[in-house]
């Protein structure tokens, strides 16, 4: 066996050196046609890989540049999106692709976005076919969900809203923002708003009187002199007025501004005189009662003295809100505690108080992780964070949902400002926590360069602040916030 398979070996190199040698040219034909066949298929194996690698991120930058379209939260800017996610992306083949571009086509009701791309390559064995270069395409669709929204307005009512009609220029643009969320229907899918107007002290509704301590019942039974409790609450102590705990867990304490006596002080030139203003709602030496619960610094008198508008809770009707903006008014009593009011729009939209609200659908708030549900808060101010100050004699300054400046547990008004604008930093960033969408408006020319950092930093992106220096430009703000807020019912 060994010595025939020594013999095989020699007849098969004996064979091929005898057609190497061979000079008829009989198969060199066939050997040329195979390798140009085998080069042809290298060459379409290499370029097909190159294309595929292609494809393959011409496909996966479209479909982010799809997303980003999707997610756009203005319609402006959906096209600019698209092709900024395309460019970036895209970019990872600019040594393969000569060139590259994406055509984007959003339906009439901007609900479809269709994108469409092609990346040229140049060829390389292909070449030897006449391909110079190849072309490859890609395409994708993205639907734009249709989302619900909790929106929660919380707006400034306090005094220095009277001048310069600056309450009804905010009443206007918060109006047409409300209409263009809703558009022409009274109701929306998945669509629900409420209103918080606020000074030192928010209206909560005498409805709510179980929300009260037992010593707070008693007192809105026994202690309002022929006038009713009208809603307003005290802020709870130990930092429960940064907090959305529900009032089962930590109760509240009825607003009672009590009557103030007149007192005596002397004036600049040393003469004694009696001073008889703040609140002076019963007559000592008569025993008789004066209430009057208007708006008028000057008239007011009563324990439900600067006691607001009352909050409209989460609602589903646009009228309803339309109306809660009509009554707005500006309240010139303790002056300016944004912090109290944006805790109290964290509360309307909060889970913890789902059936709290009367007049609420028994079922909200929902749960924060409510597919296609989105939470927004939109804050106002014309000012700064602070109280009115007032004679030592009255405490140091008006009665407010935290009680007189002394109570406050500060001597001076500039550190009972500074304690507001922090708490209202630390509410900021509670909400933000709750994944709630915030945006923020400095309106005026109040609003200085400190509480313009403050909501600049509230707002839950840069682009959610705005200042609004001017009547027109507030309206603008309130008209770009509703048309974001309408496309975020689609996308967020």
């Amino acid at each position: 066996m060994a010595h025939q398979g020594k013999a095989s070996t020699h007849s098969f190199i004996t064979r091929m050196r005898s057609f190497m040698k061979d000079d008829r040219g009989g198969f060199m034909p066939a050997i040329a046609g195979s390798i140009l066949m085998l080069t042809g298929a290298a060459g379409v194996a290499i370029d097909g890989a190159r294309m595929y690698h292609v494809k393959d991120v011409l496909q996966k930058s479209l479909d982010s540049a799809g997303l980003a379209a999707g997610h756009a939260m203005s319609v402006d800017t959906m096209e600019a999106d698209a092709h900024e996610f395309f460019n970036a992306n895209v970019a990872s083949i600019s040594n393969v692709a000569t060139s590259s571009k994406m055509i984007v086509d959003i339906s009439d009701d901007q609900e479809l976005i269709t994108l469409t791309a092609t990346a040229t390559v140049e060829a390389s064995f292909m070449r030897l076919f006449g391909f110079g270069e190849i072309t490859v395409s890609a395409s994708t669709e993205v639907s734009r969900e249709t989302r619900g929204m909790e929106l929660v307005l919380v707006m400034d009512n306090t005094g220095s809203m009277y001048w310069d009609n600056k309450i009804s220029t905010m009443k206007t643009a918060a109006t047409n923002l409300i209409n263009i969320v809703y558009g022409d229907d009274e109701t929306n899918t998945n669509l629900w708003a409420g209103v918080v107007p606020y000074i030192t002290h928010v209206n909560v509704g005498n409805a709510h009187d179980d929300w009260l301590s037992e010593a707070g019942k008693t007192r809105v039974d026994n202690e309002y002199y022929g006038t009713e409790w009208k809603g307003c609450l005290e802020a709870r102590a130990g930092g429960e007025d940064e907090t959305d705990t529900p009032p089962n867990e930590a109760p509240f304490e009825p607003f009672y501004w009590a009557d103030t006596d007149p007192y005596w002080k002397k004036d600049r030139w040393g003469n004694w005189k009696k001073i008889n203003k703040d609140n002076n709602w019963i007559n000592d030496s008569k025993g008789t009662v004066t209430i009057n619960e208007v708006n008028d610094s000057g008239d007011a008198l009563g324990p439900n003295r600067g006691c607001a508008s009352e909050i409209t809770p989460l609602v589903a009707e646009k009228s309803k809100l339309l109306d809660a903006i009509d009554v707005m008014e500006p309240w010139s009593f303790g002056g300016t505690a944004a912090n109290y009011g944006l805790v109290w729009g964290w509360r309307v939209i909060s889970p913890r108080w789902r059936g709290y609200w009367t007049g609420s659908p028994a079922y909200l708030p929902l749960d924060h992780d409510t597919p296609y549900m989105d939470k927004v808060i939109v804050m106002l101010t014309d000012g700064v964070n602070e109280l009115i100050e007032q004679d030592s004699e009255l405490g140091g300054s008006d009665y407010t949902a935290f009680g007189r400046l002394y109570d406050f547990g500060y001597s001076n008004i500039d550190d009972a400002r500074d304690e507001f604008d922090d708490r209202f930093d630390r509410i900021c960033q509670n909400i933000k926590n709750d994944g709630i969408l915030i945006y923020t408006i400095t309106f005026g020319s109040t609003p200085d360069s400190d509480t313009k950092s403050a909501y600049s930093a509230c707002a839950s992106n840069p682009a959610f602040y705005f200042h609004a220096p001017t009547a027109d430009s507030l309206t603008e703000a309130f008209e770009q916030i509703g048309r974001q807020l309408s496309n975020l019912r689609l996308s967020k």
